[in-house]
């Protein structure tokens, strides 16, 4: 085991699975006692002062994957490991922000490991260099849940304070990629992974909105506003934004409350079109209708965002989403949700189940639930993208992002938040 999982919270997770057991079977209790040490004893390990979190079946650091995997562990922080170990990842986190704020995935240290040789020059700790807005967004509303949640701010350090001011500096600078930014990704050996316009996107209008590379699977935007990113990065801001008066840090909360609203306004003025949200547009009138099964998504804002469950036009989104008219929207003989073009045609994913029922209704997690429970294909865990039809077949054996959040869901059923 990479982190053995001591006594107190060996107790607490049975706990929480007796609980579970006894709200939605014995089946649901046995898999969230598993997933959850899966998550805890295979993917951590101290790295220095941090702790490192590898994805599951890749051997780097996402840094949403890493704060997406930890969210039911969040409420496990009056254990002392528990709450050493998320502030051990804050630091790990942080650490990759002050290497590289564009960079997606991390190596443990300066190994060279890379996704792919034919990129460019890449630093030795990056795994790969894809910009994606939420890679920042998630580590910023990570610290600030466990601050929220706790009460303790210890962990908001110098080093939180450096990385907050850069990635102000860094929306604030890609709200005119075409201008002022110098980021690039050309990948010679996956032309579909490398950005138009000689790696520097698809031209796009100056709206307010800040720009991103790639979305949340790590695929190429079509466009370089991705709603649910930019209301991620509105939320993150308002939170660096708490940080900075924790900090006594004037100008970096003003900076930060004024760009939030600039993201916003350009959303309301672009991304938001006849009553719903869009999920990516350039300001120059080209749009795309879809939604993808990873966080954040349009399905997840109520998750990533500030956006309210009962927002009338988050309803009108979501009810949008889980229909035929998006065309990421599969239904098979044994589950129906929103899949991604990032997995192979027709397949849905665990994650979006996951998040469909943490979004709804109680009925509605109940049912999500029992399909994630039903669709393991005899494994005991949860996977990327699977076929309706056949749930024997999927991708990604071992997903710990996608096991955490069917574990999150089971929590929420038992305990709401609230």
């Amino acid at each position: 085991m990479t982190n053995p999982a001591g006594e107190e919270l060996t107790t607490e997770l049975a706990r929480w699975g007796a609980r579970i057991a006894q709200r939605s079977g014995a089946v649901a209790g046995e898999r969230f006692e598993a997933m959850m040490r899966d998550t805890w004893c295979t993917t951590m390990s101290r790295n220095g002062d941090g702790v490192f979190v590898v994805t599951g079946d890749i051997p780097a650091m996402w840094l949403r994957d890493s704060s997406a995997q930890v969210l039911p562990f969040l409420r496990l922080q009056h254990v002392p490991q528990v709450a050493e170990t998320l502030r051990g990842i804050v630091r790990e986190q942080w650490r990759c922000i002050r290497i590289d704020p564009y960079t997606n995935a991390f190596n443990a240290g300066p190994t060279g490991a890379h996704f792919d040789e034919s990129d460019g020059e890449l630093d030795p700790n990056v795994w790969e260099r894809k910009y994606e807005i939420d890679s920042l967004g998630f580590p910023v509303r990570l610290a600030h849940r466990i601050w929220r949640d706790s009460g303790d701010a210890a962990h908001l350090d110098d080093a939180v304070r450096r990385g907050c001011h850069a990635i102000v500096e860094l929306w604030r600078r890609e709200q005119r990629h075409f201008e002022l930014s110098s980021y690039r990704h050309v990948r010679p050996a996956e032309p579909w992974d490398t950005l138009g316009e000689d790696g520097r996107g698809t031209p796009v209008a100056v709206t307010g909105m800040t720009w991103s590379g790639f979305r949340p699977s790590d695929d190429a935007c079509r466009y370089g506003y991705n709603i649910p990113a930019q209301l991620m990065a509105v939320s993150a801001l308002r939170c660096i934004a708490e940080f900075a008066d924790h900090w006594d840090d004037a100008p970096l909360a003003a900076e930060a409350r004024a760009l939030a609203v600039e993201i916003s306004d350009g959303v309301a003025a672009h991304g938001l079109i006849e009553g719903r949200y869009a999920y990516e547009v350039d300001g120059l009138g080209g749009v795309l209708w879809m939604d993808d099964a990873n966080m954040p998504s349009l399905l997840s804002l109520p998750l990533t965002s500030d956006v309210a469950a009962d927002d009338p036009v988050y309803l009108a989104t979501r009810a949008w989403v889980l229909s035929d008219e998006n065309p990421f929207f599969y239904r098979g003989k044994f589950a129906e949700g929103v899949g991604s073009p990032h997995t192979p045609e027709g397949y849905v994913w665990h994650i979006a189940l996951a998040v469909q029922g943490l979004t709804g209704s109680e009925s509605e997690g109940e049912s999500c639930l029992a399909t994630i429970l039903a669709t393991d294909a005899g494994t005991g865990l949860t996977h990327e993208g699977f076929d309706p039809d056949d749930p024997g077949l999927f991708t990604r054996p071992w997903f710990s992002w996608s096991n955490s959040m069917a574990c999150e869901l089971m929590m929420e059923l038992v305990e709401p938040r609230g």
